[in-house]
């Protein structure tokens, strides 16, 4: 699951929009007018990381989190059952805590894989669906494509990811079953403080990674 996670977090950052634009943009041209931006601003701050690993963070909180539904993903990787049972509290601990773990892992992989060559596929819609399915090829020396494909939809006038599915692999299912084992085990409170613990721990991973 870790080697899936890293892989799919630096390829969603690779491919998400950074700046707003005055008319609405297909999903598809969102993903494809991406690519090159992002990798320019990397290459650009690529030093600046070097010295600094922290900063990626904020690179990662600029391009890539305005462009997720956060709350549509909470619901569905809790499940109606512990989202309904949740109080706002903890409904907003959660998001928090989700949305800082998904940074971090990003991070991480960003620097990474972000020069692996994107194929990008023909979009799929459906027309009693409101999601867009965005498909890709991650080309790996060595090794055969992996298929990438990011499911979207509007929220708010603009196309915001819901879920990535990497060689066949849901990222919101893969966590909806860890997340649901812990509640049912320790309860939703417990899962929260156990996310805020692997956050902090990838955090001083990377502070311990600096050489300076």
């Amino acid at each position: 699951m870790k080697k899936i996670i890293l892989l799919i977090s630096c390829l969603w950052s690779v491919l998400l929009f950074s700046s707003a634009q005055a008319t609405v943009q297909t999903a598809g041209e969102v993903v494809m007018n991406t690519a090159n931006e992002v990798l320019a601003r990397v290459t650009s701050e690529r030093e600046a990381i070097d010295a600094d690993p922290g900063r990626i963070y904020h690179l990662v909180n600029d391009i890539v989190i305005p462009h997720f539904d956060f709350v549509s993903m909470s619901k569905w990787v809790l499940g109606k059952k512990s989202w309904h049972g949740a109080s706002e509290s903890q409904r907003e601990l959660f998001i928090g805590e989700f949305r800082t773990l998904l940074v971090r892992t990003y991070a991480k992989a960003l620097l990474e894989y972000a020069q692996q060559e994107i194929e990008y596929l023909p979009e799929e819609s459906n027309p009693n669906s409101n999601l867009v399915v965005i498909k890709t090829k991650i080309q790996q020396s060595g090794t055969s494509a992996v298929p990438i494909d990011y499911r979207m939809h509007l929220s708010g006038g603009e196309w915001k990811v819901v879920d990535i599915v990497v060689d066949g692999v849901s990222l919101i299912l893969t966590y909806r079953g860890s997340f649901a084992s812990e509640i049912r085990k320790n309860g939703l409170d417990a899962l929260i403080r156990k996310l805020s613990q692997r956050n902090d721990a990838m955090v001083n991973a990377v502070v311990k990674a600096d050489p300076h």
